[in-house]
């Protein structure tokens, strides 16, 4: 994944001013800097999820990517097993994915029952079931609310997938479980 000279503003404001970055095609590439610097939306561009003003992002675009989002976005009234019998094939089991994320007793809890932290690994359980047969992972802020001892378990899992993800976090713990960093400051957005 490449962005080439990527230039994106909201407004008058400029996030992204002619920015380069290539991720590399395996492994976890952690994104770090200060709140409202451009994180999520360079996640959202490398997603395409968003179209840059001028440049070129060159990714798998929106059908080869799986995005976690800094929100849980899950489904109200259901279980944890419905959301994600939601996003996997008809029959596919959803246990193996529970497991990762340490739920494989709440499958038929609603989510509204369930901590904040549980609620946050039920949306990476998601993201993780999803990511199968893609080409790019995208997690912003994943491990939100969730113990070390879980997302260390959790990185675990997603490594099995064997495609690159690129994640955005702010806490030393997950960038600690990252095989590369990149420190960020903005906008507009700048690597140091």
């Amino acid at each position: 994944m490449k962005f080439e000279n990527v230039s994106f503003s909201y407004g008058s404001r400029t996030v992204l001013d002619g920015f380069c970055l290539e991720v590399p095609e395996a492994g976890v590439t952690a994104l770090s800097g200060p709140s409202g610097c451009g994180k999520t939306t360079l996640l959202r561009l490398a997603a395409g999820l968003l179209r840059p003003a001028s440049g070129r992002v060159v990714g798998p675009g929106p059908e080869g990517t799986a995005i976690l989002f800094q929100e849980d976005r899950l489904l109200p009234g259901f279980s944890v097993s419905r959301q994600l019998r939601a996003v996997l094939p008809r029959g596919a089991g959803v246990s193996e994915y529970l497991q990762a994320v340490g739920l494989a007793d709440e499958a038929d809890t609603p989510v509204e029952d369930l901590s904040g932290g549980m609620r946050r690994r039920v949306a990476l359980a998601r993201a993780l079931a999803y990511a199968e047969g893609k080409e790019l992972l995208i997690l912003d802020e994943p491990f939100t609310g969730v113990d070390m001892d879980n997302a260390g378990r959790i990185m675990a899992r997603l490594r099995q997938i064997k495609i690159p993800i690129l994640l955005s976090a702010h806490d030393a713990g997950s960038l600690a479980l990252a095989d590369r960093v990149i420190r960020l400051s903005g906008p507009p957005l700048e690597i140091l």
